[in-house]
């Protein structure tokens, strides 16, 4: 593995870790800002408002890397989320907090840009390996950052934000020292029109080819909502699961979720095909969720993880198969649509998903892994669509 691969790898594994490291002591930092327990719509306006702004600037920062370079806007990006965790780190009142998570997802284009990254240092049948490997990575910052945000938060609320933002100023020092360019500035000149958060959905909708692949992206990143939602309310409600299973559950899947994806990707994508392990993966997905919706001892979750995990052997694969039909010159601006429209579901999913678990919780909880698994097998006559044989896009 490159030196380079080595970077972007571990600069996904800091960014992960960094996230996860606020997630269990952000309610409490909001209940002591706020002076009072009535705290979660401060936390819906807080996911919502770096959500939404992801949405609009993602595009616009992953069309600016295809001009400029990946390099500078990946570490414009960091500074970004540095300025972010300090901001949270002492902000002794809301709209200190509020204007921190605006920063960051102002300048969330970690992912988007570190992808195209990636699909330019690659080779096409390197990639779904890859992007395999990439989401391992940031699959298992999401294990080690929860656990070390709730032992630094109970020394002090405020350390897991300090450590947050000292995490991430170390990554930006890395990319900033070892992290080459990976294309070409463009010598196109920059104008006002290119900061338009309009131009690149634009330009996706010029794309009649590219529809269906995107569609499949919203699809499965809004399925993937589910589980934040719902897995804690499930398990209390099926189980009866303390914070402890609940967390243990988590943390089993989060870890079979990280070796397949580790290790898996590139051999399936070789033997089945990029198309083959979409579809395969998205139907060991769905056959879990079925056997989740109908199961009544807590053993049997626990038995199916591996099954459930197979299904990350499909997004680097179609991530993969995706940028075979963008341009080289255009991925940058691709990967920004892509994180914009995974952002649009990350605010649209959770309303769905909690409304339909409020419906059927009082007969039949499970009944909302029913419907996660109808929409992960809405997405597989897309995934045939989008994967026709087609002229790669140079516009």
């Amino acid at each position: 593995m490159n030196r380079s691969l080595v970077v972007i790898f571990a600069a996904v594994l800091i960014d992960a870790i960094g996230i996860g490291l606020i997630f269990p002591i952000l309610p409490r930092l909001l209940a002591e800002v706020e002076h009072t327990a009535d705290i979660a719509p401060y936390i819906g306006i807080l996911a919502a408002l770096y959500a939404a702004m992801q949405f609009v600037f993602a595009p616009v920062l992953g069309s600016l890397s295809d001009r400029l370079g990946r390099r500078p806007v990946l570490l414009v990006s960091l500074a970004g989320a540095t300025v972010n965790y300090l901001i949270m780190a002492f902000a002794p009142q809301l709209w200190m907090l509020v204007l921190g998570r605006a920063i960051a997802g102002l300048t969330s284009a970690n992912i988007s840009v570190a992808s195209a990254y990636i699909t330019d240092i690659s080779t096409k049948d390197q990639r779904a390996g890859r992007f395999g490997l990439f989401n391992a990575m940031f699959g298992a910052g999401f294990i080690i950052g929860p656990v070390l945000g709730g032992v630094l938060g109970d020394a002090w609320l405020r350390l897991p934000f300090i450590a947050a933002a000292a995490l991430t100023a170390g990554n930006l020092l890395l990319a900033l020292l070892m992290l080459p360019e990976s294309r070409l500035q463009s010598r196109s000149k920059l104008t006002v029109a290119a900061f338009n958060p309009l131009l690149p959905l634009r330009w996706l909708f010029s794309m009649p080819p590219l529809l269906p692949i995107v569609l499949v992206f919203f699809i499965l990143a809004g399925g993937g909502e589910a589980y934040g939602i719902c897995w804690a309310l499930w398990g209390s409600d099926t189980f009866g699961w303390n914070g402890a299973w609940i967390g243990l559950s988590l943390g089993a899947f989060g870890v079979c979720q990280t070796l397949v994806q580790a290790f898996l990707p590139g051999p399936a994508a070789r033997l089945l095909g990029e198309r083959g392990a979409v579809l395969v993966g998205t139907s060991c997905s769905a056959a879990a969720l079925v056997v989740m919706a109908l199961a009544r001892e807590s053993w049997v979750i626990f038995a199916i993880m591996p099954f459930f995990a197979l299904g990350g052997i499909g997004i680097p694969a179609f991530q993969a198969l995706a940028t075979r039909r963008v341009g080289e010159s255009q991925q940058g601006q691709f990967q920004g649509v892509l994180a914009s429209i995974v952002s649009l579901a990350s605010i649209v999913a959770p309303l769905g998903f909690s409304t339909f678990y409020i419906a059927v919780q009082p007969f039949w909880p499970g009944a909302i892994w029913l419907l996660v698994a109808a929409v992960n097998l809405a997405a597989v006559p897309l995934v045939v669509l989008g994967t026709r044989p087609t002229r790669t896009a140079t516009n």
